[in-house]
């Protein structure tokens, strides 16, 4: 049971953010830095009450119709594959996990109980078509930055274990959160992220006292509290679904390219990858 996004107060930019990654995962994802304290996992988790419900594969890797696993694409060769309804989830990676649990490893019990060898998925699969997101970010160890990058790269967790081999699809949202007085972020993954927010705490004395006020309320009696918000909730999911529909139907005048560029050329932004999101 997550603070609901809708009671979150302040941090308008974070927020925004946020949401326009739910509209349009193409953007590639959210880095939220800040001091500890300033609301950012909850921003993160609060989300998913209000991300939109997505088409996907009954299979363990959530497939979708235009990125499939190769049972899938057996299946719908056949005419039968399973399309069903789910929301869209906030996936966590912890700091600690081994590369194993990331991208996943051989099904002891299987193997042990059945003497055949599975595969266990890992949380690249949980995290396809859903937000994947990693708390401290820069905390991360470097091979498991590495695997993340060529995931992100190509949309594909490739696995070798003990003789299993397979790929399955693994596109998320990357959304993360760091404290930059515990270190920096290897350039190489801060690529990889559509949009940095530095979120710092909110200096008026008004909304830090209803910040108080609503945080406490939510540990008094959080199902009470929930109820409170379930209709700004709804009308938000809502808004979500519908700027998914129409976002095919915005088309971007060669006005506002030229003043994207030129904003982007004024900054000193040495890539391409900001003017194009």
């Amino acid at each position: 049971m997550y603070f609901p996004f809708t009671a979150i107060v302040g941090q308008e930019k974070a927020k925004l953010a946020l949401l326009c990654n739910a509209v349009n995962p193409a953007i590639g994802g959210v880095l939220l830095s800040g001091d500890k304290g300033t609301g950012k996992s909850t921003m993160v988790r609060a989300l998913a009450d209000v991300l939109p419900e997505i088409e996907v594969s009954d299979c363990i890797f959530n497939c979708s119709l235009d990125m499939m696993c190769d049972e899938c694409k057996a299946k719908a060769a056949n005419g039968k594959l399973k399309i069903v309804k789910r929301k869209m989830r906030v996936v966590d990676l912890p700091i600690s996990a081994t590369e194993d649990r990331v991208v996943g490893s051989i099904d002891v019990e299987k193997v042990l109980k059945d003497g055949i060898k599975a595969f266990q998925p890992g949380i690249l699969a949980e995290a396809n078509n859903n937000v994947l997101y990693i708390d401290e970010v820069n905390l991360l160890d470097d091979h498991i930055v590495d695997t993340l990058l060529d995931v992100a790269a190509s949309g594909w967790n490739v696995v070798e274990r003990e003789g299993v081999s397979l790929r399955h699809p693994s596109r998320f949202i990357l959304v993360g959160s760091m404290n930059p007085e515990e270190g920096e972020l290897r350039p190489q993954i801060l690529d990889r992220f559509g949009m940095v927010v530095n979120v710092k705490a909110i200096k008026d004395a008004e909304l830090r006292a209803e910040i108080i006020k609503r945080v406490e309320m939510f540990s008094e009696d959080p199902i009470n509290f929930l109820n409170k918000f379930k209709s700004k909730q709804e009308k938000l999911k809502n808004r979500i679904k519908m700027a998914r529909e129409i976002l095919k139907e915005v088309s971007i005048s060669n006005e506002v390219l030229k003043a994207i560029a030129k904003l982007c050329s004024e900054m000193g932004i040495e890539t391409h990858r900001a003017d194009i999101i």
